[in-house]
């Protein structure tokens, strides 16, 4: 079973039942066999999102959802901050986010090729250092 980071976007449109991309969230996380991975700092971005759209409920559920499935966590480390910072310094034109960076930073360091996102601007943008490619995912 392999890793898959996961997104911020993915993760809104997994938890938001009024999301255009819910149900294609839901397929792929219900039909996936490998390791959805959750980085932390995607956490409060997530969380933000959430409440913005469905008030203190939906953080709630949020929650609820994260303690009763116990998934995988990846912590942010100095490294990934450094790699983070380089690819934003990288890439000024495309205004890429401090979260992204720091997801794209992680996947280098961990050599995960898949992320699951619906962001394919940002992460289509940036060529990864230690790989060809990030594959985009559902």
């Amino acid at each position: 079973m392999a890793d898959i980071l996961v997104d911020t976007s993915f993760l809104v449109a997994l938890n938001s039942r009024t999301d255009d991309r819910h149900i294609q969230a839901a397929k792929f996380a219900f039909e996936t066999q490998d390791n959805l991975l959750i980085p932390e700092v995607v956490l409060p971005e997530t969380a933000f999102l959430i409440r913005r759209e469905g008030g203190i409920a939906a953080v709630l559920s949020f929650m609820n959802r994260l303690v009763v499935t116990a998934p995988d966590f990846e912590t942010l480390q100095i490294i990934d901050l450094q790699r983070g910072r380089e690819i934003m310094a990288t890439y000024p034109a495309a205004k890429l986010d401090f979260v992204d960076c720091c997801i794209m930073a992680i996947a280098e360091r961990r050599l995960i090729k898949r992320i699951c996102t619906f962001d394919r601007r940002d992460f289509s943008l940036v060529k990864p250092s230690t790989f060809g490619y990030f594959e985009l995912l559902p």
